[in-house]
């Protein structure tokens, strides 16, 4: 994704735009002595105009993150959060909802939770 974000600036600042997927990082694992971590790489994505949903949605911060979306080789003591939805103010000012997938349901088919996302304004629903 950093290396993303170098080529692809100017194609995303002030963009109407949703990024979405598993980025296998978090800042727990933030290494300050590398070109680049998790947290800079939030933090570039936030100087673009991008914020991660689920940060907005439950007010928590980086790192600090109650539900995980990683339950990593189906482990459930070994669990993370990997997986972001990030989206520009246009989105994040219109979010209504956001919910992480039950792991009772959703364990047998992936150690991967999916996010679901709801996001509505007065004219339409996304």
């Amino acid at each position: 994704m950093w290396k993303y974000l170098q080529l692809n600036k100017d194609n995303i600042r002030n963009k109407n735009i949703i990024i979405g997927g598993d980025f296998n990082s978090n800042k727990i694992w933030d290494v300050w002595d590398r070109w680049w971590n998790h947290s800079d790489v939030f933090n570039e994505l936030e100087e673009l105009g991008l914020k991660s949903l689920y940060h907005l949605y439950y007010n928590e911060e980086q790192g600090k993150e109650t539900i995980p979306t990683l339950y990593h080789r189906k482990n459930t003591e070994k669990h993370y959060h990997v997986d972001y939805i990030l989206a520009s103010k246009m989105f994040y000012d219109c979010l209504f909802k956001l919910e992480i997938g039950n792991l009772q349901k959703w364990l047998r088919l992936s150690d991967h939770m999916p996010i679901f996302v709801e996001i509505k304004n007065n004219k339409y629903e996304l």
